[in-house]
């Protein structure tokens, strides 16, 4: 009887994680998509420790309040612009503890210190551990190493503590190649070890560890050779392997719950991966390789910055207020900067005061605008801004023609033209936002600092486009200013 409610509890939470991803396809149903699939993992996670009662009812309540507090805590006081951080640290969490916990079914067979299993083993001894139980642990080890180091390279690339340059070093392919070999002859000696295991414990401790050591430095290798400007792809990338990761786990464990979420996670994040290339128009092959982008260097603010023998239009509070002002239809694009500043809030005034006056204001969002997928969707939601003004780049680029006012609010690579004509730019055939089009742009930006693939960005200079400098949180607030003036 218990093993059947337990079975039923697996089935309704695999199909909360499906309906949950189901509706996070849209701002409107995406904060009830994540409640969904949250409930659907709790009641997972209280399934799994009925069925196998490692904790006290006691020790459960206390591990929800702790983990719960501190998840709390995190949804409180972590900012919006660190998110991409945060879900970085999440995916190496996640991979680390696939790791250890197939690392932990194999301790299960080790005799204790003194040379004697555990009386619960003594019991009721583990099954077997057969050559296909092997492999998948060898797997949630590899995969949940590299993804746990790799996680934390992009933390800190996008925390600021590493840099965003990619780092290479000569021999540093052949050294990847030569550990990636190496971590392959550690599964095959630790799956070659399991028929006489645990009688013989040393192949398979041996090579369990030194492949656990190894995946470490994978994953770092595999990541320092990435720039900045690659960085949302990795996020997307790293969460995948944390769900692939947890899906091998679920076969080591035989836990239907882990694995139907680890191939949700994984199949998803691969998905999400192949779209935010497609929205670089680079393959995933390409981003790996590395190289590309980085930290741009500081520029001082304002048109002595600009390019030699070029020309910077800057503008005034008041004259693009007036410009914004007696638009007819105007379309705000935002970038990371926007985040930087949190001036999400202050444009959703600003967007809410232009309607007022009977303006039409819309927003177009990049796929890979900000740090990680969805972060101006995230940050635009967070300001109350109707889900019904947001357009993704395919539905929106074909009204710049016949838009009056663009106004960019830090975004840079997402906007330049040269990605359309400029065969020689790294950033050529990436797919943009048309706002050179409009019959006006006004730009918000501290500085005329280059965007993360360290290319000067051509709108810049454009005979329509005003630069309004400053940061872009006060910028809008003197717009604000400026239009109730009107």
């Amino acid at each position: 009887m218990t093993s059947s409610l337990i079975d039923l509890a697996y089935l309704v939470a695999a199909a909360l994680f499906i309906i949950g991803m189901k509706r996070l396809q849209s701002p409107a149903t995406a904060r009830r998509g994540n409640q969904l699939a949250a409930g659907g993992m709790l009641l997972a996670v209280v399934a799994t420790l009925f069925l196998h009662p490692i904790l006290t009812p006691v020790e459960m309540i206390a591990g929800l309040v702790i983990g719960g507090g501190i998840g709390l805590v995190l949804a409180r006081r972590v900012e919006m612009t660190a998110m991409p951080e945060l879900v970085a640290a999440f995916n190496g969490f996640g991979g680390l503890a696939s790791a250890l916990v197939a690392g932990a079914e194999v301790a299960r067979y080790l005799p204790g210190p003194d040379g004697v299993t555990t009386a619960a083993v003594q019991a009721a001894p583990p099954d077997p551990l057969t050559a296909a139980t092997a492999v998948t642990v060898v797997l949630s080890i590899l995969i949940g190493a590299v993804t746990f180091s790799g996680s934390f390279v992009a933390f800190g690339k996008l925390k600021g503590v590493l840099s965003g340059n990619p780092v290479l070093f000569p021999g540093m392919r052949l050294l990847t190649l030569l550990l990636a070999l190496g971590a392959l002859g550690a599964m095959g000696v630790f799956v070659a070890g399991t028929p006489d295991f645990p009688a013989e414990v040393d192949p398979v401790v041996i090579g369990g560890l030194v492949l656990f050591g190894l995946a470490l430095i994978l994953g770092v290798l595999l990541v320092i050779p990435i720039g900045g400007a690659d960085m949302p792809v990795v996020v997307a990338l790293l969460n995948s392997y944390s769900g692939l990761a947890a899906a091998a786990t679920g076969f080591v464990l035989d836990n239907t719950a882990l694995i139907v979420s680890g191939a949700l996670v994984g199949a998803s994040g691969l998905i999400l991966t192949n779209i935010m290339c497609e929205a670089m128009n680079r393959s995933l092959l390409n981003v790996l390789l590395g190289g590309f982008g980085g930290d741009a260097a500081a520029g001082a603010a304002g048109p002595a910055a600009s390019a030699e023998g070029k020309t910077v239009n800057a503008t005034t509070a008041e004259d693009a207020a007036i410009l914004l002002s007696y638009a007819q239809k105007v379309i705000i694009v935002p970038g990371y900067g926007m985040a930087v500043a949190q001036a999400q809030h202050a444009v959703r005034e600003l967007a809410d005061l232009l309607a007022e006056k009977g303006v039409t204001v819309k927003y177009a969002i990049h796929p890979v605008a900000g740090r990680m997928p969805g972060h101006m969707n995230v940050l635009l939601a967070e300001a109350n801004v109707p889900y019904d003004q947001l357009y993704e780049m395919d539905e929106i680029n074909g009204e710049f023609d016949t838009t009056d006012v663009s106004l960019v609010i830090g975004a840079n690579d997402v906007v330049n033209p040269a990605a359309r004509h400029d065969t020689s730019s790294p950033i050529y055939g990436m797919p943009i936002l048309n706002v050179d089009r409009s019959k006006t742009v006004i730009i918000l930006k501290r500085s005329m600092r280059p965007g993360y693939s360290g290319v000067e960005n051509e709108l810049f200079f454009a005979p329509n486009t005003r630069m309004l400098f400053g940061d872009a949180k006060e910028s809008i607030t003197r717009l604000i200013a400026e239009v109730k003036a009107l």
